[in-house]
């Protein structure tokens, strides 16, 4: 018995037409896969915005609202206007704090723009143990910042201290460090400085390298020194890089606490007392969170404008 075979189609027949596609197989439509995308992908955002939200912009909205009113624990809120920000006005340790912050901004972006700058520019013309000497000077950035801190209190410690022995090895005068009070926001930018130049100096590191090789030749062959090349060459270049760190130290230091805290307490004679800690003084020693949070937003105006105008600086326009 023979069984039945599909006919033979010839090369030169033409292709089969294919028959309608069974209902309910119709493709999405453009509209339908770009919202599907969409909702896949604010699903995988979802978590992170729901934690920026409650652990970010929530205290800062309540902090906003704290500072109008007198609040402390245990006790309900009651509206007082502007009262907390005219109590912090009239406090002898505001005017201080102020003053000490700016003057630690100031001092640390003397000494913490130009080292590290200097070390990058070293570290670039290195040609041996390049990777080495990279991963030395960025180790304090690994170091907890209160160990780092805990380091410098028992390296500044006026009797037995590394530092004043040192200074006796070389028969020098020794220093009271943070125990003066003319000296102890220097030293406390010193600690600072150290503990933070680390991430600094690689990302100048990487932009000296981005520069092109061609310039530094061409300077050569007009006959310029070392200064000159720096001066003409390396700074125009990277002056978009230097004017971007300046403005984040501005922000950074301008919130320094932990030295401070650690090493000095804001002593001697309220030397080294930041707006930071003052902060912290107001909502932990005085339980005066309306307060801690008016000066908190006097804070956060001025750290406002540095942002905006690292905001309008990087802005590319599209």
């Amino acid at each position: 018995m023979k069984t039945a075979q599909a006919p033979h189609r010839s090369a030169d027949a033409p292709p089969a037409i294919p028959g309608p596609r069974p209902a309910g197989r119709r493709s999405a439509s453009p509209l339908a896969r770009r919202l599907s995308h969409q909702v896949r992908a604010y699903g995988f955002l979802i978590g992170g915005l729901l934690c920026f939200a409650l652990f970010s912009w929530y205290p800062a909205i309540r902090a906003v609202i704290i500072a109008f009113q007198k609040y402390t624990p245990g006790s309900a809120p009651e509206w007082v206007g502007t009262d907390n920000f005219t109590q912090v006005f009239q406090d002898p340790e505001f005017g201080a704090a102020w003053r000490n912050t700016l003057t630690f901004t100031l001092i640390a972006l003397l000494i913490g723009f130009a080292v590290p700058f200097v070390m990058a520019l070293v570290l670039n013309e290195l040609r041996h143990a390049k990777s080495f000497f990279r991963v030395v000077v960025y180790l304090p950035v690994m170091i907890p910042p209160v160990v780092s801190a805990l380091l410098w209190k028992w390296f500044y410690d006026p009797g037995a201290g590394l530092a004043n022995e040192a200074l006796r090895f070389l028969h020098l005068p020794t220093s009271n460090w943070t125990n003066g009070a003319d000296t102890a926001l220097l030293s406390l930018v010193i600690v600072a400085t150290w503990a933070n130049m680390g991430g600094t100096v690689l990302i100048y590191l990487a932009a000296l390298q981005g520069i092109p090789g061609e310039l530094y030749e061409a300077a050569e062959l007009d006959g310029a020194n070392i200064w000159q090349r720096v001066r003409h060459v390396t700074i125009p270049q990277t002056r978009f890089i230097i004017l971007m760190l300046m403005l984040l130290q501005i922000i950074a230091t301008m919130q320094v606490f932990t030295e401070p805290f650690v090493i000095t307490g804001g002593g001697p004679e309220n030397s080294t007392v930041t707006v930071l800690y003052l902060i912290y003084k107001y909502a932990f020693l005085y339980n005066d969170f309306g307060g801690a949070c008016a000066l908190s937003v006097m804070l956060l105006i001025v750290l406002s404008l540095f942002s905006a105008l690292y905001l309008r600086l990087t802005r590319t326009d599209d």
